[in-house]
């Protein structure tokens, strides 16, 4: 049983470390292309003239207005016997920069905003947007949140829980159903502490799990708050 143990810690740990390794790559290759844009810009100012391009392949998930406030979900919640809820039916993935109304908070998938929230082990101390918060579902994230009710103990221990996992975040919540909840896309349970068994469980399922829409994109780069 310990052998098994130290097995599938250390494959979690291996996991984890990959996942920073190509976070930082992914950060040097945005450094790169943010300088490489500079520079073909400043050119193009210096003969006249700047030409906006309209990238075809962003359509697909671009709003053409802000006034839709409807997040674009259909179904519903059915809860499996680990109490995980999981969505059963339409998660829209339209970008919009209009507040949303989710059917479900706090909020699982739909129409979400352009810029995704920092999701790299962020801390949040204050509440976030739900609109930016989905688009870090989106990538693959572990969004935990919690009311006043919830025990410090407890915030404490899942703050220094998500600050070592990449690919998750943490913000208080206070209109949800019970103190602690932790959300991923199309994905959702309440535990009852930060020892309840269901924590890692979750963790280790949808931190960049199958349910992921965009597996691998950043986690940085986007809204602090």
């Amino acid at each position: 049983m310990g052998s098994g143990k130290n097995s599938s810690t250390a494959a979690r740990k291996a996991r984890i470390e990959e996942m920073r390794r190509a976070e930082r790559a992914r950060e040097s290759r945005n450094r790169i292309l943010v300088i490489a844009a500079s520079v073909v810009v400043v050119a193009g100012l210096a003969v006249g003239g700047v030409v906006l391009v309209n990238s075809q392949s962003d359509k697909k998930d671009i709003a053409t207005s802000d006034d839709g406030k409807g997040s674009g979900d259909s179904g519903h919640f059915t809860t499996g016997e680990d109490g995980v809820k999981t969505w059963t039916g339409k998660l829209s993935r339209t970008h919009v920069t209009a507040k949303v109304a989710y059917p479900m908070h706090p909020p699982v998938g739909g129409n979400h905003n352009p810029v995704w929230l920092n999701c790299n082990g962020n801390v949040y101390t204050e509440p976030v947007q739900d609109e930016n918060a989905v688009h870090a579902l989106e990538h693959g994230a572990v969004w935990v949140t919690y009311t006043a009710k919830a025990q410090k103990a407890d915030v404490d221990a899942l703050a220094a829980k998500v600050k070592k996992t990449p690919y998750s975040l943490m913000s208080p919540y206070e209109n949800q159903d019970a103190p602690l909840i932790l959300s991923a896309w199309g994905h959702q349970v309440a535990v009852k502490s930060a020892k309840d068994p269901e924590v890692d469980k979750f963790f280790a399922t949808y931190v960049q799990g199958r349910q992921t829409p965009e597996p691998g994109a950043s986690c940085t780069g986007g809204v602090m708050k």
